[in-house]
């Protein structure tokens, strides 16, 4: 089955991502769609050797900036040996403990003040479609900062942590619920990261088992509000979901929005090359 953009007549909207903590750890979640045409990427790594190595390797709708993205408060920050735990908040040495070896993956070597800035307070970050947030703990700091730009964006993909592996962070029903405020609901869990209570180790290649510690969770603008969007924004939203976790059948509720707007048939378009046929449409109300 094609994707979505590629059934269009016309050229698919273009897409902005802001990451937040985007240290080079992997492919990013957003990977997928840097393979559409003209995706932008606004993104913030606080390491300044890591981000001379974004911006180094990135085109020219790629800019990384050396900031600490947060609440706009001056705050210490605790660098790590294994830079990618870095966080706003010191790691919970007695609950780090408790699990197999990740005391070695959270040790700092250094705390500095540094500044803070909001979400909202950078223009570059306006008018963002997806927004990336792996900031090891402080996500809510960054919501709480960025409340006009989150509440316009699409998509929210963001770690969270079901258990306080670093001191006072907030974990994932506090999350939930400024995700919630800001009119988005959850969409899915990526894998959920577990940890064995120590002193047992797993073998490699075990089956996953022990208690649950963090996960990336997904958010996108509430389903039960999307006659609010406007027609590029439904467009995008159903490009996005479609190419990221293939969710093909929210994107057919955003196109069946898409087209009562617009007068469209891409409802009719896309159920069929889904299924062979085309689908009924249920009532939207």
């Amino acid at each position: 089955m094609p994707f979505l953009n590629e059934m269009l007549d016309r050229p698919a909207p273009t897409l902005k991502v802001v990451d937040i903590g985007a240290m080079d750890v992997g492919a990013p979640p957003y990977a997928p769609l840097l393979q559409l045409p003209g995706t932008r990427i606004v993104g913030f790594e606080p390491n300044p050797e890591e981000c001379a190595r974004l911006n180094a390797k990135a085109n020219p709708l790629h800019t990384f900036e050396p900031c600490f993205v947060g609440d706009g408060r001056k705050r210490p920050f605790h660098w790590c040996e294994w830079a990618a735990t870095s966080s706003l908040y010191p790691p919970n040495r007695p609950v780090l403990e408790r699990f197999s070896e990740l005391t070695d993956l959270v040790k700092v070597k250094e705390t500095v003040e540094v500044q803070t800035t909001r979400l909202d307070d950078i223009p570059g970050c306006r008018g963002a479609d997806f927004v990336n947030i792996d900031v090891q703990g402080a996500t809510l700091d960054v919501l709480r900062g960025g409340p006009e730009t989150i509440s316009r964006a699409l998509v929210v993909h963001c770690e969270v942590e079901f258990v306080p592996l670093y001191e006072g962070e907030p974990l994932f029903g506090e999350v939930d619920a400024e995700m919630r405020r800001l009119g988005f609901l959850l969409h899915e869990f990526s894998t959920l990261a577990r940890g064995t209570f120590a002193p047992l180790m797993l073998s490699p290649g075990s089956a996953p088992q022990g208690q649950i510690l963090w996960t990336d969770a997904i958010y996108v603008r509430s389903f039960l509000n999307l006659k609010a969007l406007e027609p590029d924004e439904l467009l995008k939203l159903a490009i996005m979901v479609e190419r990221l976790y293939g969710s093909r059948d929210l994107s057919l509720l955003a196109l069946q929005h898409y087209d009562e707007k617009t007068g469209d048939v891409l409802w009719d378009r896309y159920s069929s090359a889904m299924t062979g046929r085309v689908i009924k449409r249920p009532p939207l109300y």
